[in-house]
């Protein structure tokens, strides 16, 4: 499927995706190698990044009816959902080892610490304003260029950039406090 050239023309196919759960395909076409490339980036293995894959759209589609639009792509959401999956598979896989071996109980393995950590910065994400948060998930998740996103909303590449400057001063303050 080649890439939508619209937010309207995403919105449309969750909307469809929303009444008839098998428009949901669509949707895992669509976004299947970005979830996979961020699950493989930050996996221990394929089989791990195929199942963390696997997970996200599962529950994407089982949530998919209460998927609300919040100015910031579809894409975005179904990252939180492996962010979260990540986090919470490493959890299990630390508190299984922690039980099977108890001398490591104060220890995390780095891995852990970094997906708490991502799982931490998309919450924070979510409650930055809407014209912030919108430029962070375009620049970052789309992986669009300064201009690409001025063009898109309409604005000028230095109030993207201002846009995304205050943002980023916002998450690094609220995550300096978060590990405080």
């Amino acid at each position: 499927m080649k890439a939508l050239k619209k937010p309207a023309d995403e919105r449309l196919l969750v909307e469809a995706a929303q009444h008839d759960p098998r428009r949901f395909a669509e949707l895992y076409e669509l976004h299947f190698h970005r979830v996979y490339a961020y699950a493989v980036k930050r996996s221990r293995s394929r089989e791990e990044a195929e199942d963390i894959t696997s997970a996200v759209f599962h529950q994407a589609l089982a949530k998919i009816k209460s998927f609300e639009w919040r100015g910031v792509p579809f894409s975005a959401w179904l990252i939180r959902i492996a962010a979260n999956a990540m986090s919470d598979r490493w959890r299990k896989a630390a508190r299984q080892e922690s039980e099977s071996s108890p001398d490591n109980l104060e220890e995390m393995p780095a891995n852990t610490r970094d997906i708490e950590s991502q799982a931490v910065l998309f919450q924070l994400v979510e409650g930055l304003p809407a014209d912030q948060r919108r430029v962070i998930c375009m620049r970052f998740v789309e992986q669009k260029s300064i201009r690409e996103i001025a063009q898109e909303i309409d604005r000028s590449e230095g109030a993207v950039k201002q846009l995304q400057f205050r943002a980023l001063e916002k998450l690094r303050a609220q995550m300096e406090g978060a590990d405080a």
